[in-house]
């Protein structure tokens, strides 16, 4: 029993830092998602090309490089990509908000480290995020639905997550804002 306990305890503390940031809480009305279940990357996402799920550095840097290329894809300044899947109409956050969103996160290797389950919503502030996470949300307003791809130094950086995402990684998410709850 206590075995069982520990297991469900140290699920749940991966599951939170998959978005949160370092000592930072989530509030989640998910169920905590499967962690490091390979699959592929969702239908949005077109298959990775040869070479794409190197996961070193280079490889990284090259994913990036190739993704920044391709059609209806854009770049911030501070490099976060995005591409728009689907265009809402509503309201964006503000960095002091509460969102609810749904999404699925993988690494370039398709492996996927974290998604709300189907049917269910997760609930965030939408400033105690990674830095990408800040950066897209507030560029997207209620109804988006964006893949968005985020360098590591907006993601986990040289930290990496919890043990599910190792260091210096890209990140790509399929996330769709469903509202926002102005704070």
């Amino acid at each position: 029993m206590r075995s069982s306990i520990t297991m469900t305890i140290a699920a749940l503390g991966i599951s939170a830092l998959a978005l949160s940031g370092c000592n930072q809480q989530q509030a989640s009305n998910a169920p905590p998602a499967e962690t490091k279940e390979a699959s592929a990357p969702p239908a949005a996402s077109a298959p990775t090309p040869a070479g794409q799920g190197d996961m070193s550095p280079e490889g990284n840097q090259k994913y990036l490089a190739d993704n920044a290329k391709k059609e209806g894809v854009t770049v911030t300044p501070s490099g976060l990509q995005y591409r728009v899947i689907k265009q809402g109409a509503g309201a964006s956050p503000k960095a002091s908000d509460v969102v609810n969103v749904t999404y699925k996160g993988w690494l370039i290797d398709g492996t996927v480290f974290d998604q709300t389950q189907p049917g269910q919503q997760a609930t965030f502030p939408a400033g105690a995020l990674i830095p990408g996470w800040v950066e897209a949300l507030q560029l997207m307003k209620e109804g988006d639905e964006w893949e968005i791809t985020i360098p590591s130094e907006l993601g986990y950086g040289a930290s990496g997550a919890g043990g599910v995402i190792p260091p210096n990684q890209t990140l790509v998410f399929d996330m769709a804002l469903i509202s926002v709850q102005k704070q």
